[in-house]
C-alpha cells in the first residue's frame, strides 16, 4: 500500500497513523519531496480526473489564471500540493481522501 500526500498534511499524518495501527503494511511518498513523475500524474489524473485537483487550497488560490485554466496533468507537473490527499493505492485499488469510505475500505 502507498500513501501519497507532503509530510506536513494534518489528514496524510491522520491516515498513515491509521494504516499503521491497523498492521497494514504501508510506504509513506512525499510528492513535495519526490514529485510525481509524467506517467504517475497521468494514472492519478485517469483514475480521478478533475476530483484529484484540491480547489479549495491557498495553493489552488494563488494560482494564475493560465494555469488555473489548464489541465490537471498541468497543474499537478507545476504544482504537487495541489493533490487533494492522501492517495492511496492498495494493490490495483484507488481511494482519494480520508473520508468514512475511504476507512472503512483501507483499515478492514
Amino acid at each position: 500500500m502507498i500513501l501519497y500526500g507532503i509530510s506536513t498534511c494534518d489528514t496524510c499524518k491522520k491516515a498513515l497513523k491509521a494504516l499503521e495501527a491497523a498492521g497494514k503494511p504501508v510506504t509513506f511518498r512525499d510528492v513535495r519531496a519526490k514529485p510525481l513523475s509524467e506517467a504517475e500524474i497521468a494514472e492519478l489524473v485517469q483514475e480521478f480526473g478533475d476530483r484529484i485537483i484540491n480547489k479549495s487550497s491557498t495553493t489552488w488560490r494563488g494560482l494564475s489564471d493560465w494555469l488555473r485554466n489548464s489541465e490537471a496533468e498541468a497543474q499537478l507537473a507545476a504544482q504537487p500540493t495541489l493533490m487533494k490527499r492522501p492517495v492511496i493505492r492498495d494493490g490495483a485499488v484507488w481511494h482519494l481522501g480520508w473520508d468514512e469510505a475511504v476507512q472503512a475500505a483501507v483499515l478492514q
